[in-house]
């Protein structure tokens, strides 16, 4: 589960968004993946900026990370856990192994606990949905997050997102 503080973060989170795009988005949804030692959050987000959908991969960590090609997006200051630091997810191999889990259905998206006072409030629903499609089995293959969404889907094994008013892949598995 995905633990959600009633916190304030600066940067903002749309800010980061907007500083990785290069100008103004819009938000179209978010989703979550556990990371399953506990340490890193991995969320993504798709947004609309100007009439291109993206696909946005953090991950929020708190300490640097020592891993070569890993980008940094920035530093956030979270009022309930401190300094974070902010890393395109695409780069950062906690992410990339909750894709490569999810494409073979052995990992879903995190359920969005709401926590308040050192305690759980309430639940949130992901604003988008992930589906495997054509699961795979191969460790083989080179799992490829998606920045650029084409709305749709292509067939083959892929992790498929929907949100309100559209469906694409955010995630594939290449030989």
């Amino acid at each position: 589960m995905a633990i959600l503080h009633s916190a304030t973060i600066r940067p903002t989170k749309l800010e980061l968004l907007e500083t990785v795009l290069g100008g103004p988005v819009e938000v179209l949804g978010s989703y979550r993946f556990d990371d399953p030692a506990g340490e890193v959050g991995v969320e993504a987000f798709v947004v609309r900026r100007g009439a291109q959908l993206h696909h946005v991969v953090l991950t929020y960590r708190d300490a640097p990370l020592d891993v070569h090609g890993a980008r940094l997006v920035g530093t956030m200051e979270h009022s309930v856990l401190g300094q974070r630091w902010v890393y395109d997810g695409t780069t950062d191999p906690v992410a990339g192994d909750c894709f490569r889990r999810a494409l073979r259905g052995e990992q879903g998206q995190a359920v969005l606990e709401l926590w308040e006072d050192g305690r759980v409030v309430g639940t949130r629903e992901p604003t988008v949905r992930l589906v495997a499609h054509a699961q795979a089995s191969s460790d083989s293959r080179t799992v490829r997050i998606l920045r650029d969404l084409d709305d749709g889907t292509a067939p083959g094994p892929a992790l498929v997102a929907s949100w309100t008013g559209g469906q694409a892949d955010v995630a594939r598995l290449d030989d």
